[in-house]
């Protein structure tokens, strides 16, 4: 694939390591070395980024990565590996953030759902802000809330067919089964910035999966 330019922006260095380490829970370290190395990020091979919050994992590393996932096993392939890498990602990362985000106390848990969802999805909005150059805002309309990444590590550079941050809706997918109690919402990328679109717009119903 052809080489994405750094983009100046840049997620933590934690951040890259954990995302590495889930790529490698879900593919192995044999795979996840065959996609560095066709993401043309061979440097980071047997050589994750240290676990530090200093801001020196691109954002075009990230997008890097997830087109190489695509190229190698197709849209469907990458999407299964994408996702399941987010969740890892947020299991690992974004849950050391519960009082950051405002969710990490009992009273939290007494909340109603759609309340625990707001409170959520807004907390991670801004973990990912404050923590990265990320940007990212929250937005309830009626039925559903719409979470946008106006500067997303996920596309950078990349132009897609389709919508294809899925290791962001894995996260997303994550957190609010985290601060639902183990409920599972549906989580789909309604535009993406790699399509050419404003920002990458996930819809979220409020009602969950029965």
């Amino acid at each position: 694939m052809q080489p994405i330019p750094k983009s100046g922006y840049a997620n933590s260095n934690k951040y890259g390591r954990i995302t590495l380490l889930a790529l490698e829970e879900v593919m192995g370290k044999h795979g996840v070395n065959a996609i560095l190395n066709l993401a043309r990020l061979s440097h980071f091979v047997d050589n994750y980024p240290p676990a530090n919050l200093e801001r020196q994992f691109d954002f075009a590393f990230t997008s890097s990565l997830m087109g190489a996932l695509e190229e190698m096993y197709g849209l469907r392939g990458g999407r299964v590996f994408a996702l399941r890498a987010g969740k890892a990602t947020f299991e690992d990362l974004l849950s050391n953030y519960g009082a950051m985000a405002g969710v990490g106390d009992v009273a939290f848990r007494m909340l109603p759902l759609n309340l625990k969802m707001r409170i959520g999805l807004g907390g991670m909005a801004r973990v990912f802000s404050s923590i990265s150059d990320q940007l990212t805002k929250l937005e309830e309309k009626g039925d559903h809330f719409v979470y946008s990444i106006h500067r997303c590590p996920a596309c950078w550079g990349r132009h897609t067919e389709k919508p294809g941050c899925f290791i962001m809706a894995g996260i997303i997918m994550a957190g609010l089964k985290w601060v639902s109690n183990g409920h599972d919402f549906r989580v789909a990328e309604a535009t993406c910035i790699g399509m050419g679109d404003a920002s990458c717009n996930f819809i979220i119903p409020k009602e969950p999966i029965q």
